[in-house]
């Protein structure tokens, strides 16, 4: 499995003031309370030797609710960010669209 990747940054070295999710922030936060839950609802599933069939449907709903999340915050990156970058032109455009494509290209395997 391959690792995870994060390029840190402050908001500052990003875009300016905030981060592209920071208005949403409080909803990802619960969004990804409710998928820890469920995880941790799939180990125990196992734990208890639970027909696997009715794990591999919880791991699927685990990965299509990663998946939304993952697709808001790239929606918040392009619309905040990469706009930002894309307004402002030059060297930091670039990078900002090259950070997206990698984005999307992870999210699209």
């Amino acid at each position: 499995m391959g690792g995870i990747v994060l390029l840190v940054e402050t908001a500052e070295e990003c875009c300016g003031v905030e981060h592209g999710y920071t208005a949403a922030k409080e909803a990802y936060l619960r969004r990804m309370k409710l998928i820890e839950g469920q995880a941790r609802g799939i180990a125990r599933m196992i734990e208890q030797d639970e027909y696997c069939i009715d794990i591999l449907t919880q791991v699927s709903a685990v990965n299509s609710a990663l998946k939304s999340v993952a697709m808001a915050l790239l929606k918040d990156h392009l619309e905040h960010c990469v706009a930002a970058a894309a307004r402002e032109g030059g060297d930091a455009a670039q990078q900002k669209f090259d950070e997206a494509m990698t984005a999307i290209s992870r999210l699209t395997r």
